[in-house]
Order: structure tokens, then C-alpha cells, then sequence
């Protein structure tokens, strides 16, 4: 689960080269810019993820010239994202306790989301056209969502040696078929949609031929991919027709959540006669750093426009013992400082 805004202990602070007023705070697998003296190492601090969106509050009142926003959807508030300062690139918000005196007595890795009243920024994303909603996900059906690796930085050790393999994150919506014992549906991140002709994400499946394969195939599972194209996001790739590209299958048969490895998405995909989402490289033994990870994560598309970034995985599907699967994101820099 992501916290948006968390109790963390300060791992190191390093000078900014021609900076007075600030230096550079890591907390996880972050870095800061903080003001000057106003840290030392291993103290405790409140750490907001990028993408949280603050409310408004005289203590948070020095982030209005470049952070106020107001959403239809959330109101009026801070939204917190990636930005340079003195050209060092800072990546979230790190406040002093003293600023919060309801957290001075939590523990490091405590959620405080809720307790400080922090939403998570968002813009809907085809809001009006993506169909009609029947109710949640059935069968236990995960959401899509990866963590980004700096808020789980010990993955890096626990995957090291393990095969791997790296796909390109793609700029669309989350897509998910399933079929089970029979039925057949088709759901956007966390609802099910109703098949009554007004559904883009129902077009795709028919576009597929998915109504015909799975009950054909006659495997109860879910297919979770990035649905792309016109109207959707950014549409970065430039798309002029929709498109999915799947990156997971879920095995509804199982009593606990299991994923297909690798290799059974590559087969299912060739099977039902669809596209994976890219696949930068495959590795026998995972043995990547952060920053090698974070300039792996740069680069573009094909259409010329930066990529949002990568997904690492192991190549077999497995889970630490706190149930955080071996999979996560690493975001383009580049692409977040251009965000709004």
C-alpha cells in the first residue's frame, strides 16, 4: 500500500554545490531539498510522496506560489510533484515535526495519510466517455498499480541474482477481461463496466475478439493491460487508433493471488492473439542500483515524446513475506519535471 505522507528517518544529508540556504535530504530512496541545518541524520521527519495533495493550512502555506492548486474534483490545496531547485532535482516534501505535533510520537514507517488529511493528486482520466460503472472489481481481482522503487528500496537486495526482466511503462488507462466459470466482463481501474454499448474499453474487447477467445481458451482468468490511444492521458505514442498492451494475467482459479510468470504471459499473449507491452530486456540475475535504474528509465517512446518509465519484475512470479510482490516502477525523471 502507498503512503502518501509517512513518518521516515533521515538517511543522509549532502551539500548543494553553490547553495547557502539548502542541502539535500534522502529519506527511503528519495532526495530532498531542504533548508540548510534544518535536519541532521537519523532524525525524524514527515516525508509526502510526490503526487500528494496537501490542504490547505497555514503550515503549508509557503508551498502556494508553485504548488496551489485548485481541482474540480479534490478542491483547493498543494499538490506536491518533482521539481530542480539550484538544478538538483527534489522529489517530494520532507517538514520538520515541530510542524506536526500529532506525529511526534509515531514510529518510523507510520502512515500518516489520513491523520493529516493528504489526498493523492489526480485529473480523471476520460471521465465522461469510459462507460457506465456496475459496481467493484469482482472475484478479487487485483488493482493495477505499481509502487515506485525509492518507497521500497530493499526490493533492490531482495531481487539481486533473481532472472528478471524490464518493460516499457506505457501512457494510457488501466484495462482489465476476465472470465470466469463462464462470465465475461471488462473493468477500468477499480469498476466494472456495464456492456451496454457506451463503453470505449467494450469496443476494445470486441475489437479483439475477446467475447469469442477467452471462452474458447477456457482458462478462468483475468488479462490487466494499458489501455492506449486518442483521448486517453497524453496519449504519448501518438496513437491514432486505441490500443492495449497487456503486462499481467491473474489465475482466478487460485485461493490466494497468483500471477502468470513471464513466460505464460509471453504464450497467453501469442495464444489469444495479443500484444505484450515492450520488453527492454531479460536478465538471468537482477543486479541493478537505484541511479542505474533511474538513467535506465529515461529515454522515448517511438513517437519521439519521453516514456513515463519502466517495470522491473522477476521473470518467476514470487512474494516477500510482508505479501509486496517482486515488481515495481521506476519513473522518467525527465517526463515528471514536465508535468503540470
Amino acid at each position: 500500500m502507498r503512503f502518501l505522507a509517512s513518518i521516515q528517518e533521515i538517511k543522509n544529508i549532502s551539500p548543494i554545490e553553490n547553495a547557502d540556504l539548502i542541502e539535500l535530504a534522502d529519506v527511503l530512496g528519495w532526495s530532498c531539498v531542504v533548508k540548510k541545518d534544518e535536519f541532521r541524520i537519523s532524525d525524524k521527519a514527515v516525508y509526502f510522496e510526490i503526487d500528494s495533495f496537501l490542504p490547505i493550512e497555514g503550515r503549508y502555506e509557503f508551498l502556494r506560489k508553485s504548488a496551489y492548486r485548485n481541482n474540480e474534483y479534490l478542491g483547493e490545496g498543494f499538490r506536491i510533484k518533482s521539481m530542480r531547485l539550484r538544478g538538483t532535482l527534489s522529489q517530494g516534501l520532507l517538514l520538520p515535526l515541530s510542524l506536526m505535533p500529532e506525529c511526534e510520537l509515531l514510529a518510523v514507517g507510520t502512515d500518516v495519510t489520513e491523520l493529516l488529511k493528504v489526498k493523492k493528486w489526480f485529473i480523471p482520466e476520460v471521465e465522461s466517455a469510459e462507460g457506465t460503472e456496475k459496481g467493484a472489481k469482482p472475484f478479487g481481482i487485483p488493482t493495477t498499480d505499481e509502487t515506485r522503487i525509492q518507497s521500497i528500496e530493499y526490493m533492490l537486495s531482495e531481487m539481486r541474482g533473481l532472472s528478471y526482466y524490464i518493460t516499457t511503462k506505457m501512457d494510457g488507462t488501466s484495462f482489465t477481461a476476465y472470465y470466469k466459470d463462464g462470465q465475461i466482463g471488462i473493468c477500468k481501474r477499480n469498476y466494472e463496466l456495464d456492456d451496454d454499448g457506451t463503453s470505449p474499453f467494450w469496443a476494445m474487447a470486441d475489437r479483439l475478439g475477446l467475447r469469442e477467445k477467452l471462452p474458447q481458451y477456457g482458462r478462468n482468468i483475468a488479462i490487466q493491460g494499458e489501455f492506449c490511444g486518442h483521448g486517453i492521458q497524453k496519449n504519448r505514442l501518438r496513437l491514432l487508433e486505441p490500443k492495449l498492451f497487456v503486462f499481467d494475467i491473474v489465475d482466478l482459479d487460485s485461493k490466494s493471488l497468483k500471477y502468470y510468470d513471464y513466460e505464460e504471459i509471453v504464450k497467453t499473449c501469442a495464444d489469444l492473439g495479443l500484444d505484450m507491452v515492450p520488453v527492454e530486456e531479460i536478465g538471468d540475475a537482477f543486479e541493478y542500483n537505484l541511479q542505474e535504474l533511474l538513467l535506465k528509465a529515461q529515454g522515448k517512446y517511438a513517437s519521439g515524446m519521453d516514456k513515463e518509465g519502466i517495470v522491473i519484475r522477476t521473470q518467476k512470479n514470487k512474494f516477500t513475506c510482508d505479501m509486496q510482490r517482486f515488481s515495481f516502477k521506476v519513473l522518467n525523471n525527465d517526463n515528471l519535471l514536465k508535468e503540470d
